[in-house]
């Protein structure tokens, strides 16, 4: 993806709206909203009744007037109005009133690689509904390189593996820029399917999705002992507690994992022999949320002989290396946006505005004193909040 340092200097707000959480970074003020990407909604009334970490508890635990949403699945916004909705919650009154301050607030969010259009549209709509007046499309492998320190901005390969809720996305990358890509629908969410079947078919043992968590420490020791989970009994219904071998548990998480080195091996071999000697040298980096599920790292290491890291805040990558793109600290060498043509410069003169498609998608450069003078009312107002 074609990013312009130039507008994205002018954003003062990094959203990354994630399949399982939402994380939001205001400009010179760091991360303010790290919570869950689920609402919960009165069916008859249609109000929300909570939001984020609230409304995660109350999965499966609601009566028939209260449900359970996630307007954002596998890292695309599937719900506007909800998703809208959801943000306006999160942030709060204090910064909605600042945000209102602003006319000409400007907003830059994470973006799987290679969304269709109708991704990158909702992702788009959904931060003009909540105020933004340009929003800026950022390919999140980029900023999550960033993020956990890696030079991608220099002339030598680093691997990134983000492992997400539904999906994982792999990538080399080089000169700011991604040589070689490809996605996975297998992440966290995955991982935790496997293993609540596997409970079923074998144990015969039902658990809600939150409860299968405490066994992915078994997933990470080999010299762990049995582990116990207690759930409902499918046939009686009754509560039942089973004693699990580690072994199993991790003999039935293998296949979706197998998927995923079969990804990580198909991206090294479109790569250029230089750079996958690089990748020798300095391995792969993990980041996403599920990245620290325990022996991940492990697993990649024995069937790509390569080094691996877990970055230090993993799940926190994309959104800080989106704000670092905003505040100035990184600047990649990026290929610049192509300067508008003559026609469109005298057109914009003629009609004394900025055309639409510069306000929302971030195509087209704007006419320069129309950027100036948005420069400074953006930085009075970044002041402001």
């Amino acid at each position: 993806m074609t990013l312009s340092h130039d507008h994205l200097r002018r954003c003062s707000v990094a959203a990354d709206l994630g399949a399982a959480r939402t994380r939001i970074y205001l400009k010179n003020s760091g991360l303010v909203v790290d919570e869950p990407s689920i609402v919960a909604v009165n069916t008859k009334t249609g109000a929300l009744i909570a939001v984020g970490t609230p409304a995660e508890r109350m999965a499966g635990r609601t009566p028939a007037t209260i449900r359970v949403v996630k307007p954002i699945i596998g890292g695309t916004v599937v719900d506007i109005d909800m998703a809208q909705r959801m943000l306006r919650a999160m942030v709060g009154t204090k910064l909605r009133r600042a945000w209102r301050r602003n006319p000409l607030l400007r907003a830059a969010v994470c973006i799987p690689h290679d969304a269709d259009p109708l991704a990158r549209r909702a992702a788009l709509e959904t931060l003009v509904g909540v105020g933004a007046r340009r929003v800026e499309l950022v390919d999140s492998l980029i900023t999550a390189g960033i993020g956990c320190g890696l030079p991608v901005e220099e002339p030598e390969a680093t691997m990134i593996v983000q492992v997400g809720a539904a999906t994982t996305e792999i990538a080399v990358l080089s000169l700011g820029s991604i040589v070689a890509a490809d996605k996975v629908p297998m992440g966290g969410e995955t991982v935790d399917r496997a293993l609540l079947q596997h409970l079923r078919n074998e144990h015969e043992l039902m658990l809600p999705s939150l409860a299968v968590r405490p066994l992915h420490e078994a997933l990470g020791d080999p010299a762990q002992g049995l582990a116990e989970v207690a759930g409902r009994d499918v046939a009686t219904g009754l509560a039942r507690t089973v004693r699990v071998d580690p072994r199993s548990l991790r003999a039935a998480v293998m296949p979706p994992l197998t998927a995923l080195l079969d990804t990580i091996r198909a991206v090294l071999h479109r790569c250029p022999p230089d750079l996958v000697a690089d990748l020798a040298e300095r391995g792969v980096m993990l980041t996403g949320g599920a990245a620290g599920l325990p022996g991940l790292d492990a697993i990649i290491r024995d069937n790509t002989g390569m080094p691996v890291q877990v970055a230090d805040e993993p799940g926190l990558c994309a959104v800080q290396g989106l704000g670092a793109l905003l505040e100035g600290r990184v600047r990649p060498r990026l290929v610049p946006l192509p300067e508008p043509t003559q026609g469109s410069r005298r057109r914009g003169r003629h009609s004394g505005r900025v055309p639409a498609a510069s306000r929302t998608s971030g195509g087209a450069a704007a006419e320069g004193g129309a950027d100036e003078q948005a420069d400074r009312e953006q930085h009075e107002a970044s002041a402001t909040v």
